[in-house]
């Protein structure tokens, strides 16, 4: 794919006054993506429509398979002994495959560096958590 991207704008619907809670069915680290973001994307750059939470919540769901899979493979490594010899860990492509999914979905959302830089970004501040992603992985990057 070549040429420069369109750029983001604002979505004509702007959201409503208040943020929607997260979706009952994400685990933990998909809610703890959810509440970190959501006010970024809601309050400050007013880009995410209450049509783009579906998205929303697959990136969250992405950073969570993300997430989990990375504590699978701390505990466990990332090989194993199967019956013909040392293998890949499946969390491994596990994890691979969300972080695929989750940067596919963050650039849509206007969350990527590259996409933040698009003329129809709204700026509006650094969201105020500073430990970001890492903040799920106990503060380490990955």
């Amino acid at each position: 794919m070549r040429g420069t991207k369109s750029a983001i704008e604002p979505p004509d619907d702007l959201p409503p006054d208040e943020m929607p809670a997260p979706p009952e069915w994400l685990d933990d680290d998909a809610r703890a993506e959810w509440l970190r973001v959501l006010p970024i994307l809601f309050n400050e750059r007013r880009t995410l429509s209450v049509a783009d939470l579906a998205v929303f919540a697959n990136y969250c769901i992405a950073i969570g398979q993300v997430a989990e899979a990375s504590r699978i493979l701390a505990k466990e490594g990332l090989t194993f002994t199967g019956p013909s010899g040392p293998k890949r860990h499946p969390a491994g492509a596990i994890r691979s495959d969300g972080m695929n999914q989750a940067r596919q979905m963050a650039a849509e959302l206007g969350l990527t560096p590259a996409s933040r830089g698009r003329p129809g970004i709204k700026s509006g501040g650094g969201g105020g958590d500073e430990s970001g992603l890492f903040g799920l992985f106990g503060g380490q990057p990955l």
